[in-house]
């Protein structure tokens, strides 16, 4: 985790708290590099191993909440299940002084999304590789037996090496196989709004297809600069998801070759069985095709003058 995941601001409350605390179980607290809706990740060291860590621990007013310190140890399980270069290393969790934390790999880069507020063009001249390293990343996550059930640009980091990590694994569930697929409980609908796949929505049993759902609104986002789906409402973006056919890929930029474009209609099939089998025959296809027409920065170059 990394400085990437928020910009720097003033202290909050509930950062002066922990940073009276001076130290989360062995890790010693640097400061907050990212506050969302329920959780704080921060830039800790750890002084026994010598080196940097992520701390990854509940706010002020959800760190007594049993859901989301199930959801944070959960996180953790999962974690440690994984060993990739592309997936985000979680190696401890802990509760010091009533507050619950995962001590996770330091990796000093910002996400895609943030990447996107910068505008498309910063990301286009790496597109290609982007797209390839996150369905690396994916296929890694899923042959680990793992539906990740919220792939969006914000967990994916990037950085100014060309380096990738899939992170965040809060909602993850086991991937049902053979006679189990019959027993497997549904999910709890949970996932992104502007990602979620179909399935999902109807709380059906997942398999590593709803991610590729998923993946393919992302990838869709990161060539035209907006989701493709969209709506007034809640229930509407969620509606279009159930029943509104994908936009074609080529109609929003028309550097994108038609080959991309369908292999991107394919992950955003509501039929599962019409979409990509496994990140494996995703990456098969994307490998044997050319995404664009031209480079998409001399295009956008261009474009300008």
């Amino acid at each position: 985790m990394g400085p990437g995941q928020g910009r720097r601001r003033e202290k909050r409350t509930d950062e002066v708290a922990y940073t009276a605390l001076g130290y989360l179980g062995p890790y010693r607290l640097l400061n907050v590099v990212h506050t969302g809706h329920s959780s704080q990740i921060w830039q800790a060291y750890d002084d026994g191993r010598q080196r940097m860590v992520g701390i990854k621990t509940l706010t002020d007013r959800n760190k007594r909440d049993r859901d989301q310190i199930a959801l944070l140890k959960w996180e953790y399980q999962v974690g440690r299940t994984l060993s990739h270069p592309r997936l985000l290393n979680v190696f401890a969790f802990g509760v010091d002084r009533g507050t619950p934390y995962v001590a996770m790999e330091w990796f000093a880069a910002p996400n895609l999304k943030q990447r996107l507020l910068q505008g498309v063009e910063s990301l286009a001249p790496s597109l290609p590789a982007i797209i390839e390293a996150a369905a690396d990343a994916l296929l890694q996550f899923h042959r680990k037996g793992w539906v990740h059930r919220d792939i969006k640009p914000d967990n994916f980091l990037w950085s100014d090496a060309g380096e990738l990590k899939l992170i965040d694994f809060a909602l993850a569930v086991r991937r049902p196989r053979g006679i189990w697929k019959l027993f497997a409980r549904k999910p709890k609908v949970q996932g992104t709004r502007s990602y979620i796949s179909p399935e999902q929505l109807r709380g059906e049993v997942l398999d590593e297809r709803a991610d590729i759902y998923s993946f393919g609104c992302m990838v869709y986002e990161l060539v035209t600069g907006k989701p493709p789906f969209t709506g007034s409402n809640a229930q509407e973006l969620l509606n279009k998801h159930l029943k509104a056919a994908p936009p074609a890929l080529e109609a929003s930029d028309r550097n994108v070759t038609p080959e991309f474009g369908q292999l991107v209609r394919r992950c955003l099939a509501k039929d599962r069985k019409l979409r990509p089998a496994d990140m494996e025959e995703f990456l098969r296809e994307l490998r044997s095709i050319r995404l664009f027409k031209a480079p998409p920065a001399a295009v956008r170059s261009a474009d300008k003058r």
